[in-house]
């Protein structure tokens, strides 16, 4: 049972990743920069250090991609106003809109996939899934 759970998360998962990218292409932006920007929206402002252990990069990878999205005037560098020896990247109205965007076209491809699922069998889906998260980050908490 556990190993079909699995394998139906990771053929999920990776669809939804395919998905993902076609929405992309469409976009001047990409995936690693998409990942950034979906943690700095969700976490605020965070150090080049902060956002590498997110998207689980090096930090001189990080760095590089935080460059190209500035030229691209998707974020900016803020120095920290509590620690000017601090610096932060802050998403602009572009990285904003461009987030806000492809998420809608994702949520919009799940409601299309879940159309003909009755609505409770949907709710339990969505109660199920926050489950199994939670139980996720708390196993994450205890092995750190």
């Amino acid at each position: 049972m556990i190993a079909d759970v699995e394998k139906e998360l990771r053929y999920i998962s990776g669809i939804i990743k395919q998905r993902g990218r076609v929405i992309l292409n469409h976009y001047s932006i990409t995936a690693p920069q998409f990942v950034a920007l979906q943690w700095l929206m969700e976490k605020g402002d965070l150090t080049i250090g902060e956002l590498s252990n997110h998207i689980h990069l090096a930090c001189s990878t990080t760095t590089d991609l935080v460059d190209r999205m500035e030229k691209n005037e998707l974020v900016e560098r803020v120095r920290d106003p509590k620690d000017r020896r601090v610096v932060r990247i802050h998403v602009l109205s572009k990285g904003q809109k461009i987030i806000h965007e492809v998420i809608e076209k994702r949520q919009n491809y799940l409601e299309n996939v879940l159309r003909n699922v009755p609505e409770e069998d949907v709710e339990t889906l969505n109660r199920l899934l926050h489950v199994l998260h939670g139980n996720m980050i708390e196993i994450d908490k205890e092995e750190h």
